[in-house]
């Protein structure tokens, strides 16, 4: 049996930062298990490869949402990273830290540590941000690289304007002092390339003669002793292999991978453990629970007066924009999945921003975010920052092959009713102002017959899907609270020698897409351990 101080499960954001900060202490060895290969895929690589790898069965576990209320009966497909960088490796390269209020409230309540000025160090040490910073909030020298856009387009310029004319004024840094206006997005690309926490954090760490990285090694059980974890088993080409760690393990398989391991090895809700035929080892019934993730409803628009990214994406175009790309210019294969933001109030007196409005001057078939329009066309999505409907992920059986039952029952709180059609009402009062009126040609979808608060909500039976922001699964809080999995520290509650760090751990959602909010998990492991 190989042995090593610590052993990480998954190469994910998380993963992958903690591996690197690890490494770079002397006397100590890490191994890194990885149930995906190596990222050699080139669509990883090309910013714009992102809507390939959402139906890549090799480098996405291709999960799906079970129906609900609001789903109308429908799946919903959940892409998630299975490949070193993990879902950094075929996200849309967006780059959103979230409001500080969002870490302020993880320790409010009761997390210490975990406030906005505990992590502020950690965020700037991750980054650098190749732009100004006025408020000095951002890093300057850490291994992932941050990049404002590299291009202007008349679309976004108008959705930037009309924002500005209700009341969303243009920001200069979302990321910086306030969330709150409209901005281009921010980025993980750098030099027309993806930036995933493999290629910043864990191929440097590599070179390191202390960590070890296995791929296309999934991790089949944690083994206890005395509720100790002290090895795991895992399959790797097709052969059952054991590993010891001697120091800890720490779970960073992700908010869907993570809470399965624990259930098929036995630490769990006993209820559920005794259904699905697994000894129960541990009780800890939140294990699964708390899951929430943002729900979005997608309008599209024939565009006039305007070139599309549409447009671009095909023909002598399409080849133009390849040539610019790969003399590292501004290219529509160097842009992430979304052109700007606009962070908005569902109410004006309300403090903080609570919805979140995406822009794009593209359009996809169908709504389905993987192959563009033919024709000119434009996309607006709206979802709610903060949602209070949760779900759950629950292990069907034993087997820790078989894919997981995933509910995050979408729009089930009235409250994310109520906000969700206040997004979509925002949006067509954006498109409606005179900065936006020229370039409308019409509505695609839902359609302006559609105009009352249960057509809006039916909308989102219709083809409400996944913003791609899980989390919770495993929930940090304090030792004595029943609805959580991990302490402060982020150790499982009642085992010795096993954390989780990667979203699961998110005691509330961040006002954010996620992914800067794992980086940020990993490097307080790294400082926790």
């Amino acid at each position: 049996m190989d042995e090593f101080d610590y052993v990480i499960v998954g190469a994910g954001s998380a993963g992958c930062v903690l591996a690197a900060r690890l490494a770079a202490r002397s006397g100590i060895s890490i191994c890194v298990l990885e149930a995906g290969p190596r990222d050699l895929n080139p669509l990883i690589h090309i910013p714009v490869g992102w809507m390939k790898l959402m139906r890549n069965a090799r480098l996405n576990w291709m999960y799906e949402a079970e129906p609900s209320e609001w789903t109308g009966g429908r799946k919903i497909a959940v892409p998630r990273g299975k490949v070193i960088g993990g879902s950094s490796s075929i996200n849309g390269n967006v780059f959103n830290r979230g409001a500080p209020s969002d870490f302020d409230h993880w320790g409010q309540l009761g997390n210490k540590g975990w406030s906005y000025e505990d992590l502020l160090p950690l965020f700037k040490r991750m980054e650098t941000w190749l732009s100004t910073d006025q408020d000095l909030l951002r890093g300057k020298n850490g291994p992932l690289k941050v990049t404002p856009s590299d291009w202007t387009h008349p679309l976004c310029e108008a959705f930037l304007d009309s924002a500005a004319s209700i009341g969303i004024p243009r920001n200069p840094d979302y990321n910086g002092a306030e969330q709150f206006g409209a901005s281009y997005t921010q980025r993980t690309i750098s030099n027309g390339r993806r930036q995933s926490a493999a290629t910043s954090f864990l191929k440097p760490a590599l070179k390191s003669k202390n960590i070890s990285l296995k791929t296309n090694a999934q991790v089949i059980k944690l083994i206890l002793e005395n509720k100790i974890v002290t090895s795991l088993t895992y399959r790797q080409n097709g052969q059952i292999k054991s590993l010891k760690a001697r120091r800890e393990v720490i779970l960073c398989g992700g908010v869907i991978n993570t809470p399965q391991l624990l259930q098929v090895s036995g630490i769990g809700d006993p209820k559920h453990l005794n259904q699905i035929g697994v000894p129960v080892i541990h009780s800890l019934p939140a294990v699964g629970q708390n899951l929430r993730d943002h729900f979005a409803t997608r309008f599209t628009y024939r565009v006039k007066n305007a070139h599309t990214f549409n447009e671009r994406a095909r023909g002598f175009a399409f080849l133009s924009e390849v040539t610019k790309w790969a003399l590292g210019k501004p290219s529509i294969l160097s842009l992430p999945a979304t052109a700007c933001y606009a962070f908005a109030k569902s109410n004006p007196i309300i403090e903080a921003s609570d919805l979140q409005i995406t822009f794009m001057p593209a359009s996809y078939r169908e709504g389905v975010q993987s192959q563009l329009d033919e024709q000119p066309g434009m996309t607006l999505a709206a979802w709610q920052q903060r949602p209070e409907s949760t779900g759950f992920v629950k292990a069907h059986s034993a087997d820790p092959f078989e894919a997981p039952e995933i509910q995050p029952n979408y729009l089930s709180a009235v409250k994310d009713q109520e906000i969700f059609v206040a997004g979509l009402r925002l949006i067509r009062k954006l498109t409606s102002t005179k900065y936006m009126q020229p370039y409308c040609e019409k509505e695609i979808y839902p359609g302006l017959d559609i105009t009352t608060d249960q057509d809006f909500l039916n909308t989102a039976r219709e083809r409400g899907t996944t913003a791609f922001h899980m989390m919770g699964t495993c929930r940090m809080g304090q030792k004595h609270d029943p609805a959580t999995v991990v302490d402060d520290t982020l150790s499982v509650k009642g085992i010795s020698n096993l954390r989780v760090a990667d979203a699961s751990i998110m005691p509330t959602m961040p006002s954010a897409n996620t992914n800067a909010a794992c980086y940020l998990i990993g490097e307080k492991a790294a400082e926790l351990i």
